[in-house]
């Protein structure tokens, strides 16, 4: 059960090749998912949308997420890991583990052993500084102990000690961690209302009383807590019961050749694994040369692999070996290309609702969309999804598929928070950016709003199109404490001549359309 997990910093701003030096974020739904150390410094923190990080950091560099660039640019790392151990885990672009029973035996120990791997790892990057080694009992210990007790660094420094922690000590090391290390933060609001603050709070819980209270996944999470791993790292060869493979001739050099193969690998080996009744949560992906070379990663998923899910793992891993450096490339193109699921569960089956709910329809359409996702990549296939804000351009945001399930959790579904002074009727047509108008009274003196909302002139031309019948002002302050995220405007909802319906804005004296209305 002794694992050792590399863990490098910021991967998706590194993965883009950006200095630390230089503020940098990495955006996914609009949200920041990673930042560089200079972003961090000014205030760019992770989950704050595109407009408040520009606000917080004006010469911030906007990057998208690219899955693939991060598997491509994590290679090196992984082959310089493998050098310690024949198979290695890829948990996700950035992140590694191995399994240290062998391993640790050879170079003298488990300390030896993880200090040459950091050594290797940040040699491998350029530089030391931002990456972390961590050993425990399991995979969930050995990550924390990677990820937690250091922040990253701002600049590249001397090398970080690895955090090695003694057999039989992990429940004693994850007890002063706070639950948010459980990732499941609807378990834990639950366990704060409850006075619980750490792991080892919720660890002190009788087993058998969180079992009955909060059901099977929380007391998986428990037994995380109290440092005992359900699924551990496995170094044997996975099994050719369930695999498919494909023999590619002539041999591929190209990645969207080879992705291609990989997409019919994914839906045969999800078809057969349904047969059984079964899930993937661990595959194996094995490709042999055209000179006898054989290549293999292993990728863990937390939840069950959907076959988008495994054609996006393939293809990354692809690109990876595929448009790797010469030094680390394959020296011939891919002849076969195998698929196998190293780790299965049983595969929890879906009922059909039969007054509503989960019906047929959404099932094909959830089916084709992964497909369509798997050809062409999971960013490239978005839907639209619900979220909080007053405003009709808050009011939805595009997802990319693969990161909702559309046959459990409807992305249009109803908000349950209410929104004070959210307009009850949303345009139909939101306008993207902001488009100055003009806005006159029957002199054609400009419309202004006072402080109170008060309208100095009745509305009579828009852009010189004739007001027919106009409503408002609705005013609108919001975050009146935050002087660079604040606002203050005021909305109006106007006919106009030409027999068109507009939402209108009033901010700062300036106008602009925000939506219209069909």
């Amino acid at each position: 059960s002794r694992t050792l997990v590399v863990w490098c910093f910021d991967w998706p701003v590194r993965a883009w090749g950006i200095p630390p030096d230089e503020p940098a974020a990495v955006l996914e739904a609009n949200r920041v998912t990673a930042s560089s150390p200079a972003a961090r410094d000014a205030g760019v923190g992770l989950g704050l949308r595109r407009r408040e990080a520009q606000a917080r950091c004006p010469e911030l560099t906007v990057l998208k997420r690219d899955p693939a660039r991060e598997a491509r640019a994590f290679e090196p790392v992984v082959a310089t890991v493998q050098r310690f151990a024949p198979v290695v885990e890829v948990d996700r672009p950035g992140v590694c583990a191995l399994a240290t029973r062998g391993p640790s035996r050879y170079f003298g120990g488990d300390a030896s052993l993880a200090d040459s791997v950091g050594r290797a790892v940040e040699e491998a990057l350029g530089g030391p500084g931002f990456s972390r080694v961590g050993l425990a009992d399991g995979y969930f210990a050995a990550s924390w102990a990677a990820r937690w007790w250091d922040n990253p660094p701002s600049t590249p420094s001397d090398p970080v000690a690895p955090v090695v922690v003694a057999p039989a000590a992990t429940r004693g090391f994850l007890a002063p961690l706070p639950l948010d290390c459980l990732e499941a933060p609807e378990l834990v609001e639950v366990l704060w209302q409850l006075g619980l603050r750490t792991l080892g709070n919720f660890a002190a819980l009788p087993e058998a009383d969180v079992l009955a209270r909060f059901g099977t996944d929380a007391a998986g999470r428990h037994r995380l807590a109290r440092g005992v791993e359900d699924r551990l790292l496995d170094t044997r060869t996975p099994t050719a019961d369930l695999a498919v493979s494909i023999e590619l001739d002539p041999p591929v050099e190209r990645v969207d050749q080879a992705a291609f193969a990989a997409k019919s690998l994914a839906d045969q080996l999800h078809d057969r694994l349904t047969g059984r009744g079964e899930a993937c949560t661990r595959l194996a992906i094995e490709a042999e040369t055209e000179h006898g070379e054989v290549l293999l990663r292993l990728w863990r998923h937390e939840g069950v692999l959907s076959p988008a899910a495994m054609a996006d793992r393939v293809r990354w891993q692809l690109e990876g070996w595929l448009a790797s450096p010469a030094a680390l490339k394959p020296s011939g193109g891919l002849s076969r290309l195998t698929l196998a699921p190293d780790d299965v569960v049983a595969a929890r089956g879906r009922q059909l609702g039969f007054w509503g709910g989960e019906t047929q329809a959404a099932e094909r359409a959830a089916r084709s969309a992964s497909r369509v996702a798997g050809l062409l990549g999971s960013e490239c296939v978005t839907i639209p999804q619900r979220r909080g804000g007053r405003g009709p351009a808050e009011l939805f945001d595009l997802l990319p598929v693969a990161a909702v399930d559309l046959t459990e959790q409807p992305a249009l579904a109803p908000l349950r928070a209410p929104w004070p002074g959210r307009l009850p009727v949303v345009p139909a047509t939101v306008m993207p950016e902001r488009v100055p108008l003009q806005v006159e009274g029957a002199e054609g003196e400009a419309v202004t709003v006072s402080g109170r909302g008060q309208v100095n002139v009745a509305p009579a031309l828009v852009d010189g199109v004739q007001v027919v019948a106009w409503a408002g002002p609705w005013p609108l302050e919001e975050r009146w404490w935050d002087p660079a995220g604040g606002r203050r405007q005021a909305r109006f909802q106007v006919v106009l001549a030409d027999g068109t319906a507009h939402l209108l804005v009033v901010e700062g004296g300036a106008w602009w359309r925000t939506g219209i209305y069909d």
